[in-house]
């Protein structure tokens, strides 16, 4: 099976050795975003709010540099520092999804890339 390798502008550049996502067949893989704003390079942690919107952002700008959207996502990843920010999470990423939710799991983790509060990973089909 052949991989294409998915990278856009409109996202984080990686801040590791790896890539934005792999397309595998009709599969797509994207690595965790955190809120990391693609243009300024600058990490938007003003609350656990506006940094869910960003990560999701990240998250759809790549989704789509692969011709797909959320309906497309078949499970998510969810790493949290502190799960008490769950609900507000919780309530943000619901708005990005129409009717379908993935599976997904939810962890808490003792530490994030760059100090963040919250890292999701998308596994998606079209």
């Amino acid at each position: 099976m052949e991989k294409q390798i998915i990278n856009t502008t409109n996202a984080p550049a990686p801040i590791g050795p790896y890539n934005q996502a792999i397309k595998a067949g009709n599969m797509l893989f994207v690595s965790g975003q955190i809120a990391l704003h693609a243009e300024t390079n600058q990490l938007m942690l003003e609350d656990i709010i506006t940094e869910t919107h960003q990560v999701m952002h990240n998250l759809k700008n790549i989704l789509v540099a692969a011709g797909m959207d959320f309906s497309d996502v078949l499970k998510t990843t969810i790493f949290i520092t502190d799960m008490k920010n769950f609900s507000q999470i919780n309530e943000v990423y619901g708005k990005y999804f129409s009717g379908y939710f993935p599976a997904r799991e939810t962890v808490e983790v003792s530490g994030l890339p760059k100090g963040v509060n919250v890292e999701i990973s998308v596994i998606a089909c079209k």
